[in-house]
């Protein structure tokens, strides 16, 4: 009997250290080695390294061999396969038969029960919010565990999507986020802190707001003693218009000056529509006639799009209330799978190939849900931890 299988050793030696075992009544403590075929015991020479004297259990698939411990009597030995149904062990191997396809089970995961698959993505979902709760951690740890500076550099990042969402994160972060508090109700003054932050304001463009900005942000630099990021880390390569940086700083500035309590109002939202009424603001109007200040393009609003806000609902919004709601004990889980089935699903490579081999998706929930089975399962071959892997090799 397995009292405790030990901690999972990434180092030299065993592979588990300091389990425990009951074996014909007696306690032993120890650790566990595991390998294919008995015989690789000394295929790899443990009989001559100390590291394996304390090994009290050889897990094997294999008994083709029979190893001895210190005391000269035969190890305990666990042969896997008298354990494991010849049905799993052919399941197992068709299910890895194709050499390296997109995802192992992709021509039977459509087949998986739907409970099952059901109550596997609602564990999914959670999977992914509690990483990405961490990942905010981090963030407040540096702005001491403060919720609305950490609100501003997560929406600076999503602002910039996945080609400029670094580059958005260390503008925010170049900052202290007392000097955006100061000045963050002035529009211009916030325009020209961002611009010139981001490097944008180092041209010689003769544009009368150009040189209004550049001299509101030499007097700001002046004042905070503030280094720009260079402009170079922001690309406009493959982007359409309305993704330019330049753009996305814009909707930014106009973001955080129309709403003065900004963190307060989207923990108090509890529906999409709310959120896109929220987002629903005009950038300055230089920029209703300019995608770059360089040249004048046709006049349009550039607003923030509600498919936008969905992207930032997913990947800020709901992480962070998630983690704020968490840290005051409050808050109802199944609120959070109740948004996002109110959202569209998502658009990328990952839920379209999925589309493909007959697994959709009808909200963000679902889309959340694929894409951590895509990328924190499938990829790494972690089948035997996933629910509907299991299910495929359980099947007669």
């Amino acid at each position: 009997m397995i009292l405790k299988s030990g901690l999972q050793n990434k180092n030299a030696g065993p592979d588990f250290l300091n389990a425990q075992l009951k074996i014909e009544g007696q306690t032993w403590i120890g650790n566990i080695e595991i390998h294919v075929n008995a015989s690789d015991w000394y295929l790899h020479n443990h009989e001559t390294d100390a590291n394996y004297d304390a090994v009290i259990l050889h897990v094997v698939w294999e008994n083709d061999a029979v190893v001895f411990m210190k005391n000269n009597r035969p190890m305990p030995t666990l042969v896997l396969k008298d354990f494991v149904a010849a049905t799993v062990l052919k399941n197992y191997r068709n299910l890895f038969a194709t050499p390296a396809p997109w995802i192992p089970c992709k021509d039977a995961m459509s087949s998986v029960d739907e409970f099952i698959f059901s109550n596997w993505k609602e564990r999914l979902f959670f999977e992914r919010l509690e990483r990405k709760s961490e990942e905010i951690k981090v963030l407040l740890q540096q702005e001491n565990n403060n919720f609305e500076a950490v609100l501003f550099q997560l929406l600076a990042k999503n602002f910039g999507l996945k080609v400029n969402g670094d580059a958005f994160l260390r503008l925010a972060q170049s900052v202290d986020f007392s000097i955006i508090q100061k000045i963050r109700f002035d529009e211009n003054k916030f325009t020209a802190l961002l611009f010139g932050q981001a490097g944008f304001l180092e041209e010689d463009i003769q544009e009368e707001y150009y040189q209004q900005l550049k001299r509101e942000y030499t007097y700001l630099q002046h004042k905070f003693k503030l280094h720009a990021v260079s402009k170079n880390e922001f690309s406009f390569f493959r982007m359409r218009p309305n993704n330019f940086p330049t753009i996305r700083i814009a909707q930014l500035v106009s973001l955080f000056t129309t709403h003065q309590n900004l963190f307060s109002q989207l923990i108090a939202i509890n529906n999409p529509k709310d959120f896109y009424e929220l987002f629903a603001v005009a950038v300055p109007p230089f920029w209703k006639t300019h995608y770059t200040f360089e040249s004048i393009s046709k006049p349009s609003a550039k607003k923030i799009t509600n498919s936008f806000v969905d992207l930032l609902i997913v990947n800020t919004l709901i992480p962070l209330k998630f983690l704020y709601q968490k840290n005051r004990g409050e808050g109802d889980i199944a609120f959070f799978l109740e948004l996002l089935k109110k959202i569209k699903s998502e658009k990328n490579s990952i839920i379209s190939k999925f589309s493909e081999i007959g697994v959709g998706s009808e909200n963000a929930f679902e889309t959340q849900a694929l894409l951590e089975l895509k990328n924190n399962y499938c990829a790494p071959k972690r089948c035997l931890e996933c629910a509907i892997g299991n299910a495929l090799l359980k099947r007669h």
